[in-house]
């Protein structure tokens, strides 16, 4: 054994020789990318899985390739993906085409139906596959473990019709109809969910319009947006309770999450889902039993006992004094999560920070509870939930 390890260790200088040249000063060291990591607790038996139901690449208008997708989330924390290109408007594609010249001849390929938004389909239809970007990011996602939901997004004039996502979707190519009632309906036979997207977006208010009223009237609508990209849709949260739809915060990401929220010491808009594992399965499961919470620049919204709940399972306290003559304990209450919670003790009270992984100390009074209205949650519009601590 001895002979062995002197052997390796003579090894480590030839290898060195052998891979860099010892006329270079190497200014940086080659090392695995780094992950940001979430540590959150088991909430009622059910772990929760970082998730954006709601990307972009090149094949519609994004920045980046579904490939570059996959380790973006990778790099950010996730545990799953959606990839939900554009069925009508794919901006890349006419450049695309351009760039294959030399493989289609003088006659270049011309871009047809990428923006039926603005135009009418023409007999040609379209012609790009529309389920590559899902495989490319299957593909890629082996590599980082990530989940990848396959998806599309339905995506009309935004004012008087709006977008949807239609998530586990099976034949993006088989989805698009000149009527988008009929494409959504198209993405339901093949057991799709759907999301509505930005629902306030481009709007002067987040009510339904006439063309959502009838989609959700059939009852085509399983989950909403809470919030998507730099915007948190107050008054969607009670919509998503009264309609019973599971709450979304996504990215809807063009460029690259690093520039839109890293760069800004910001952590990416999660939906977060409380599953049994995290699978095609799993997740889905976990979205019809509407057992979701959307995470948004260090607020959390939702349902308010799976906001409470979170929240308890977060945090732990213990009495760590009692003053017998004033009648009060020291109470120290330490965050176990990688989520910043704010609270306020009384309703004239100051707000104050919980940091993760961090503990305050503040105190109670004699055989009281210590109550707490949580201010970064939101169960309704502007309405945070309350946590009772038993302290004993």
């Amino acid at each position: 054994m001895k002979k062995l390890i002197v052997s390796v260790l003579a090894l480590v200088p030839l290898c060195a020789t052998a891979q860099y040249n010892p006329e270079t000063l190497r200014t940086a060291v080659a090392q695995p990318a780094e992950r940001v990591e979430f540590i959150l607790p088991v909430v009622n038996g059910y772990n929760i899985y970082k998730v954006d139901l709601h990307t972009h690449s090149i094949y519609s208008d994004g920045e980046t390739t579904p490939a570059f997708r996959v380790k973006e989330a990778y790099m950010d924390g996730l545990d799953a993906i959606a990839i939900t290109e554009h069925i009508e408007y794919r901006r890349i594609e006419p450049k695309m085409l351009k760039f294959l010249k030399g493989y289609t001849g003088d006659k270049a390929l011309k871009a047809e139906n990428t923006d039926l938004i603005r135009n009418e389909i023409t007999e040609s239809g379209i012609k790009a596959d529309l389920q590559y970007p899902v495989k490319e990011a299957i593909k890629e996602s082996k590599k980082y473990g990530i989940l990848v939901i396959p998806g599309a997004e339905i995506t009309r004039e935004p004012v008087k019709i709006g977008h949807f996502n239609a998530l586990f979707t099976k034949d993006n190519n088989a989805i698009y109809d000149p009527d988008p009632l009929v494409s959504i309906r198209n993405a339901r036979k093949q057991g799709a969910l759907i999301q509505h997207n930005h629902p306030g977006w481009r709007r002067t208010s987040c009510d339904k319009t006439e063309f959502e009223k009838t989609v959700y009237a059939e009852g085509l609508i399983d989950g909403i947006e809470v919030a998507n990209g730099g915007s948190l849709y107050l008054p969607i949260i009670d919509r998503a309770r009264e309609d019973n739809l599971f709450v979304a915060s996504n990215t809807d990401i063009h460029p690259t999450t690093a520039e839109y929220y890293r760069l800004k010491g910001q952590n990416r808009n999660m939906t977060l889902v409380f599953a049994k594992e995290c699978t095609l399965e799993g997740i889905r499961e976990a979205l019809e039993a509407k057992r979701t919470l959307a995470y948004s620049a260090g607020y959390i919204c939702g349902d308010k006992q799976l906001l409470t709940d979170l929240f308890l399972a977060s945090v732990k306290w213990e009495v760590v004094s009692v003053d017998k003559k004033k009648g009060t304990r020291t109470v120290r209450l330490t965050n176990m999560c990688s989520f910043k919670f704010q609270y306020k003790t009384s309703k004239n009270a100051l707000p104050v920070d919980l940091l993760p992984f961090q503990s305050i100390q503040l105190n109670v009074a004699k055989d009281k509870d210590l109550k707490l209205t949580l201010t970064n949650m939101l169960c309704g519009n502007m309405v945070h939930p309350t946590a009772t601590l038993a302290v004993k």
